[in-house]
């Protein structure tokens, strides 16, 4: 049998794999695979489809991985869900005070009952429990926030 019919076998394999697992890397090598097996059917030699797969694999996975990420992006918006993930989907929202802030200490926050630690950065008075905080960023896992005023609406 010839090298390029097997590599068409093992390329249906990976397609099948990816389909369940969807791996990506796995549709990278199937891409490989197919590139070997087009040499083989151009009359290149058994050594050169080997070679290519894994040169055609890397350089699948070169181009697949950011059409990917910018199709998943586009899908975001289009159902209307922030692009924000993690930490930094908290960074504008408002927090509650749930421990008091006292200049130079952490005090605690809840957003969306979740608790954080919390510091504002320049404190100069105490933030009671109850008064609201926007967030401005993170240290690790500690939370920045400014105090909310009535005259300063959270834009």
């Amino acid at each position: 049998m010839e090298i390029w019919i097997i590599l068409i076998i093992v390329a249906v394999a990976l397609v099948i794999a990816e389909l369940s697992t969807q791996a990506v890397w796995t549709l990278c090598m199937a891409i490989g695979c197919v590139v070997g097996a087009a040499a083989g059917i151009c009359g290149a030699s058994a050594g050169i489809q080997i070679a290519l797969i894994p040169i055609a694999s890397i350089v699948g996975y070169m181009m697949l991985i950011p059409w990917l990420n910018k199709w998943q992006r586009r899908a975001r918006q289009r159902a209307g869900m922030k692009g924000a993930t993690g930490m930094d989907a908290l960074i504008g929202r408002t927090a509650i005070v749930t421990e008091p802030l006292y200049p130079g200490r952490l005090g605690r926050a809840r957003i969306d009952g979740d608790y954080w630690q919390v510091q504002v950065p320049g404190l100069e008075h105490t933030i009671y429990k109850d008064e609201k905080l926007l967030i401005t960023g993170y240290d690790s896992i500690i939370l920045n926030a400014t105090p909310i005023t009535e005259a300063a609406p959270v834009v």
